[in-house]
Formats: C-alpha cells, structure tokens, sequence
C-alpha cells in the first residue's frame, strides 16, 4: 500500500506488533491517575504513525548479512523506534512546535491537561521525563532481544555510537541558531550527525552487527548509508519549508521561524542581493513570522537557485547511494529492499 508516497513495508506492522507487546508490559507502576494518563499519551505517540525508517533499515541490514527472518530481529528494530520516540519528543521541545505528526507534541498535550500559569513548564518537564523514559526502553528492549551475546554487544556498542553521534548533532544544530553565520560545510556537519548516520547508516550496521557481519559490509552499509541519509535531510528540509502541514504533519512555518541553518538557507545566503540578505536576516528565526513573509522568504529560496541546488545535492548523494549498494557484498533480496527505500526515502512528499 502506498500513502503520500511513501510504500508500506511488510516489516512494519511486524514492528507495530511487537512495540505493542513491549509497551503492554511496561504499563505504568504508579496508580495514579495522571501518571497513567501520561504513560497512555507516550504509548500513543509511539504507536501512532511514524514511517518505521530505522527499523527498517536495521531488518534489512540484517538480512543483507545472511540473517534470517526471526523474532529476534523485530524485536531489536523496534527498539530503534523507541530511541526514536524519544528523541523526537525532545527535540519538539527544544524547538517548541506544537504538531508532530499531524497531533499535539508530547510537551503540549501534557500542557493541556492541566491549567493556570504553571502548565507549560509542566510539559515541557514531563516531556523530558517521558522522553528519556522512552529512550530507556529502547536500551530495555534491544537487550533482551535474545540475539546471541557477543553479536548483540557488538551491536549495543554500535548502538552506543549512534546515540552519542546524534546528541552530538542536536547539539550542534542549536548552536548553529545562535552562532553568525550560515555556511554550507556547517550546515552538512549537521545534517551528517544529527541525521544520516542516525537514520541510515547506523541502523543497517546495527542489524548486520546482530548478525555477525564482518569490517567489509560494515563499511559498505556506510559508504550506502551517508549519502543516502544526507539525501533524506536534505529532503527534509525542502519538505520543512516548501512543504503542507497536512502532508508532513508538522508546521510549514518551524523551521522559518526556529531559524534553522539548513543547507537551503547556507546556499540562499552565499547567492542573495543586499535586499534578500536583508529579508532573509529580518524574518529567517523570527517569532513573528506569518505566512506573508514565509512566502517571501520561499520566493528569495528559488529566485537564489538554492532550492535547484539542494535538488542536485539530494541527486548526487542518491546516485552515490545506489553505486555502494550495487557493490555491497549484500544478498539479492536485502539489495533489491533497500533499493525501493533509498528512492523513498529521497523523493517522498512527507
């Protein structure tokens, strides 16, 4: 089935599945009311839409080692969706959006259950609270996965890698909002850690870690990884400020408003005239930013040619993607799968 350009993998409602037995188990140990209400709101979140990207990748980079279908293997992806989860409700946080796919942030909808002044630093703490939670699970399930041990501490140290990899970028990413300055090389060194390893690269390694795969498909699921995930940012980002609020879930004014120094933005600066420097600077982070000046500043992206040139990137790093995979020491059917999600993952529309 295929939903805004996007193909349901069969692994998916494998992955759903086993979250829910997961989450089942892992009710709240508290009787109280508001505390069960805030482990319901975590479940749903979890549970409800999301593309499954990471445990994809993880299932297929598995296979494409020689690993079979099993249990063990559902069950140490989905445990990249709850270290997703949990990212994701910290990182609306940070960025104080209020719609994550298509519903109320985590943050928000804790906010809203309660009144008066204080109900805003409540969410946002219980978001903390509930995102780390989420993330703890993450580490729970991947461990009790029952893959065989030396293979799974392997992989846990991938594991490790990729979580340091991406705070790293996150980090990286709000400094960039506060330092002068957008630059193209700062704004890939972002898009790399926060992104591309995180999304491709380390949940591929992750599954062929699990199944015993040595140095060189390592390296080839990275040398397939990187560009692929730099292409879904860059994607991203295209679908952050061209892109509706009803197909993506989210804002079309965030990221405007928040400021980003995404790749778009560095390539818009370094092309502008004076006046479009000027707009850019007095509305690109702006709270005030409405609709109006978000077209304007859509207007500057494609009259700079920096959406042209974000379109080149997002080709070249695909075509590069495709060659590493055309030599990956993989097996047919993991090659052919991941085929189809490197195309989704480029040119989907949400």
């Amino acid at each position: 089935m295929v939903v805004g350009g996007w193909q349901q993998d069969p692994v998916g409602p494998r992955i759903d599945r086993r979250l829910n037995g997961f989450l089942d188990d892992w009710r709240a140990p508290i009787s109280d009311p508001d505390v069960v209400a805030a482990y319901e709101l975590l479940t749903s979140f979890i549970l409800s839409g999301g593309k499954r990207i990471r445990p994809q990748l993880c299932y297929w980079g598995w296979r494409g080692a020689g690993g079979d279908d099993c249990e063990e293997i559902i069950s140490a992806a989905a445990a990249l969706e709850l270290c997703h989860a949990g990212l994701l409700i910290h990182d609306d946080i940070m960025d104080g959006s209020d719609l994550r796919r298509g519903r109320s942030t985590i943050h928000r909808s804790l906010a809203d259950l309660h009144e008066g002044p204080g109900a805003e630093a409540f969410g946002q703490a219980g978001g903390i609270l509930l995102g780390a939670l989420s993330l703890a699970w993450s580490d729970a399930l991947l461990s009790s996965c029952g893959v065989e041990p030396d293979r799974l501490h392997g992989a846990h140290h991938v594991f490790d890698a990729m979580r340091t990899e991406v705070i790293s970028g996150q980090y990286l990413d709000i400094l960039g909002q506060i330092r002068a300055g957008a630059t193209v090389s700062a704004a890939l060194t972002v898009i790399r850690y926060k992104t591309a390893k995180y999304t491709v690269e380390r949940p591929l390694q992750i599954g062929g870690a699990l199944a015993g795969a040595g140095p060189a498909l390592l390296d080839a699921y990275s040398s397939f990884g990187l560009p692929l995930g730099e292409a879904f940012q860059l994607r991203d980002d295209v679908l952050g400020t061209f892109g509706s609020s009803s197909d993506t879930g989210k804002s079309a004014l965030d990221d405007l408003r928040e400021g980003k120094h995404t790749v778009l933005f560095a390539h818009a600066v370094h092309r502008a005239t004076p006046a479009q420097l000027a707009y850019l600077r007095s509305w690109h982070g702006n709270q005030e930013l409405t609709e109006e000046q978000a077209d304007e500043l859509r207007e500057i992206l494609l009259a700079t040619g920096a959406l042209t040139e974000v379109e080149d990137m997002i080709d070249q790093r695909v075509r590069e993607a495709a060659k590493a995979l055309d030599s990956a020491p993989i097996t047919s059917e993991a090659r052919e799968a991941l085929t189809v999600l490197a195309d989704q993952l480029a040119h989907r529309d949400r």
